[in-house]
């Protein structure tokens, strides 16, 4: 499959008009159906050749046509096939025919009874659920789950909704998905993306191009998407070449999370990483940096005097740094320079956020914005509440109002641009959520702005290494184990 089908996001909508453009342009629509069940059919036997019974579940819609093609494809294999149906298709249409085709009897859905040895073929609902199942289907649903029936998922797993994620009500929890074209938001955000089991991404043959157009800018975060933003070496280049990054230290008891994030930094590729400590820390700093540089900073003069340096550049605040007042001044001194803010530094900010976006206004592609759930939530109270909202559609928004790039963090991290463009992040392990791991991020994405990366591509690529960091890492991560593992540019493929 093409790489830009790989790394396509599209909503179930999208994917609808994908359909029937296709359909439009001369493409026999159910010949896609056919391509897709037989998909699902070579799937579930190739995974489970065991199975003593396949169930199809099939739902009245374009989910249960191509669920009635794989049944017919495993009944000539030779496979005990049963069908259990909610509701008949409506007349005329490519499911209906697909239902003519198969020939074995058809159940209504309510006489199931899940039975050991059973693999279910999940064919009901697929992407486009926007609704909590009901009664009956929910009490189904419980009862596969229960069992731990093994569950081959028609597009998406019944119960999960493709544009969010979420589950609605109930979903099966799947161990193999498979899907067409190309993934919807529900593979990858939370918790939908726990309940797929391996995705399959399989090409039905509707023409790339029809994919593209309509997935409006979202895609699978890949070093594919940035890497041409990334800086070369170059054999005759200089420390300050590769950019000096200045992380802010918070106090005395609270400087641990700075050094993590300017460890980072360096690690990450910036030719230098200076510390700007308060004065009353510099002794526990200097006792714990080797490479990294220790200045000293007390207040907004003496940060305007070190901005004298031109070589300065980029900053990282917000880890540990404590002070909501004194991060609000010098946020407003560096007067839009390449920032990442995290953490106190968003959280200073949750009172009255405007004069930060205002900063940033005309400040263009140079910050970049680093906030979990909570953080937010502070931040963009509104769209946080709004429960209509995705978590790329929250992303997206808090971007454009912010004039930043917005890494939502979590297990399904979005990164979000200004002018719409969004990602996904699908390659950070669980081992990520330990103490530490956020410093170090911001201290990655701090390293890429300061050699001169466009704040989207910084955020994008310091998500993929941090996630790809943890995975080299290992299962018992720690934040340090996170920064002996980051990867050099020349590693990136």
């Amino acid at each position: 499959m093409h790489m830009e089908l790989e790394t396509s996001i599209v909503t179930p909508e999208e994917m609808a008009g994908i359909d029937r453009a296709a359909i439009a342009s001369g493409i026999d629509g159910y010949q896609l159906m056919e391509r897709a069940g037989q998909a699902v059919a070579a799937a579930a036997l190739r995974l489970f050749p065991g199975g003593l019974r396949f169930i199809v579940l099939a739902g009245p819609g374009n989910n249960g046509g191509d669920g009635y093609v794989a049944a017919r494809a495993l009944a000539e294999s030779g496979c005990a096939v049963d069908v259990y149906a909610l509701g008949e298709p409506a007349p005329g249409g490519d499911a209906h025919r697909a239902r003519q085709l198969y020939t074995g009897a058809v159940m209504a859905l309510g006489d199931y009874a899940p039975a050991t040895g059973d693999v279910v073929i999940d064919a009901l609902f697929g992407a486009g659920l926007s609704r909590d199942l009901d009664g009956p289907v929910s009490a189904l649903v419980d009862r596969v789950n229960c069992l731990a029936l093994p569950v081959v998922a028609v597009d998406l797993p019944s119960g999960i909704d493709g544009r969010t994620g979420m589950v609605r009500g109930v979903a099966f929890r799947a161990q193999h998905t498979v899907t067409f074209m190309c993934r919807k938001p529900g593979h990858l955000l939370m918790p939908g993306r726990a309940l797929c089991g391996n995705t399959e991404i399989f090409d039905i043959g509707i023409p790339g191009r029809m994919v593209s157009a309509a997935s409006h800018h979202l895609r699978v975060n890949e070093p594919a998407l940035w890497r041409m933003s990334l800086p070369e070496a170059d054999p005759s280049a200089h420390k300050y070449g590769h950019g000096h990054l200045a992380v802010f230290s918070g106090g005395p008891l609270s400087t641990g999370a700075a050094r993590l994030s300017a460890a980072a930094g360096l690690a990450a590729g910036a030719g230098l990483v200076t510390l700007l400590s308060p004065g009353a820390a510099t002794d526990v700093n200097a006792a714990q940096l080797t490479a990294v540089m220790l200045r000293a900073v007390d207040d907004v003069a003496g940060l305007e005097a070190l901005l004298a340096d031109p070589r300065l550049s980029a900053f990282v605040l917000g880890p540990a740094f404590g002070d909501f007042d004194k991060a609000r001044a010098y946020v407003a001194a560096l007067g839009g320079r390449p920032l990442v803010l995290d953490a106190d530094g968003i959280t200073a900010f949750r009172e009255n956020p405007e004069p930060l976006f205002e900063i940033y206004r005309e400040a263009d592609r140079r910050l970049v914005l680093t906030p979990h759930d909570g953080e937010f939530a502070r931040l963009f109270p509104d769209l946080a509440a709004d429960s209509g909202l995705s978590k790329v559609d929250r992303a997206r928004k808090a971007a454009a109002r912010s004039h930043a790039a917005v890494v939502l963090k979590g297990a399904d991290t979005v990164i979000a641009a200004p002018d719409g463009r969004a990602l996904i992040n699908a390659n950070a392990p669980p081992s990520l959520a330990t103490a530490g791991s956020g410093d170090v991020l911001a201290g990655i994405i701090g390293a890429h702005l300061a050699q001169g990366m466009p704040a989207f591509e910084a955020a994008a690529a310091g998500v993929w290494r941090h996630g790809e960091a943890g995975r080299r890492a290992g299962s018992r991560v720690t934040a340090e184990d996170l920064i002996n593992a980051l990867n050099g540019f020349d590693q990136i493929k």
